[in-house]
């Protein structure tokens, strides 16, 4: 895939998402995706597969939201397969705690979807809203 067509894979990713359709998110994602959670907090970790990651990072974290992460894409940049996104997710949890956190996310496309993820955030907020 061009550099263009990988940002726009990025883009449709987090539209998708926003738009609350969670199977085409999925279905951008690799089965045998490796995704890394920066840090130290409950989430954290390198989830191997599309089953792990939806039990140990997916599920667990939008069962604590009202309606999962509204992210805002402020910048791609893109060199090869790589795609770097800056984002701003906003959200709030059942208990009506905000999350609003940035995240950097470094993320390597093949095949036409995401098959390694690694994911920048202000870990403290996570642990602060989440642990």
């Amino acid at each position: 895939m061009s550099i263009e067509a990988n940002k726009q894979l990025v883009e449709q990713f987090f539209e998708s998402s926003n738009a609350g359709d969670l199977e085409s998110s999925i279905g951008l994602i690799a089965d045998d995706i490796e995704w890394t959670e920066f840090g130290t907090t409950s989430l954290a970790g390198t989830h191997r597969g599309i089953q792990e990651l939806q039990e140990k990072l997916l599920g667990p974290l939008f069962s604590q939201l009202k309606q999962g992460i509204h992210m805002e894409v402020r910048r791609l940049i893109a060199e090869g397969d790589t795609v770097v996104a800056e984002t701003r997710g906003t959200a709030e949890t059942l208990d009506g705690r905000v999350y609003n956190n940035t995240y950097c996310w470094v993320i390597t496309i093949r095949d036409g979807k995401f098959s390694k993820v690694t994911e920048y955030s202000d870990t403290e907020l996570v642990a602060s809203v989440f642990d």
